[in-house]
């Protein structure tokens, strides 16, 4: 178990609307050179932050929860609701998903944002990063200079994070607050699955 005590805020809670393929991104099958064993974008993606043996918590829809169960143990699912007390429909974006894994892992030392389209980030980019904010308030993985991801956030702004709401994420406190980028050796911090075409590259990658 890694001693720090950051924990992973996986967002698999997007619409994917740039995808057109058959289904959601995040369930498209994925056959990597490396090793031939089939997976799932998002499986991959959750496997990598469960390798790291920090506490992960992946924060996700309605329609997409029974996919994320399938590798989550169900304590460390946020399912964001589809209406609010009054029966309306809830707010959605990334501000929100942020807000609701961040309050659920409230007793962290600070949090790692790990889209769960990013079969490709490793885990030790990751570790990275969760050292990197016990020194420092913002984070974040770069690959050759090129600022990618998970970006990691102190316990310090957690106030500033339970707020976040729509689909700015978390700009605006990145902005605010102090950052550093974090060298990798790791070309994965970059790549995300948005479109068919992403997926047919990854395909090909080693």
């Amino acid at each position: 178990m890694n001693k720090s005590k950051a924990a992973i805020v996986v967002l698999a809670a997007g619409r994917g609307m740039r995808f057109h393929g058959d289904g959601h991104k995040l369930e498209q099958r994925l056959t990597l050179h490396a090793t031939n064993a089939p997976t799932t974008v998002l499986a991959r993606t959750l496997g990598h932050a469960v390798e790291t043996g920090l506490r992960v918590v992946v924060v996700t829809s309605l329609a997409l929860a029974p996919l994320v169960r399938q590798v989550m143990a169900e304590r460390d699912v946020v399912v964001l609701p589809e209406q609010d007390s009054q029966g309306r429909p809830s707010a959605v974006g990334m501000g929100h998903s942020i807000a609701a894994g961040v309050s659920a892992a409230g007793d962290a030392d600070g949090w790692l944002i790990v889209p769960a389209d990013m079969p490709m980030l490793r885990p030790a980019s990751m570790l990275a990063v969760a050292s990197a904010i016990a020194h420092y308030p913002v984070a974040y993985a770069q690959y050759r200079g090129r600022r990618g991801h998970p970006v990691g956030f102190s316990a310090e702004l957690y106030s500033e994070l339970v707020d976040l709401q729509g689909d700015e994420g978390a700009r605006r406190v990145v902005a605010r607050f102090p950052s550093q980028g974090i060298e990798v050796d790791d070309p994965g911090v970059l790549v995300d699955v948005d479109t068919v075409e992403d997926l047919a590259r990854l395909q090909t990658m080693p």
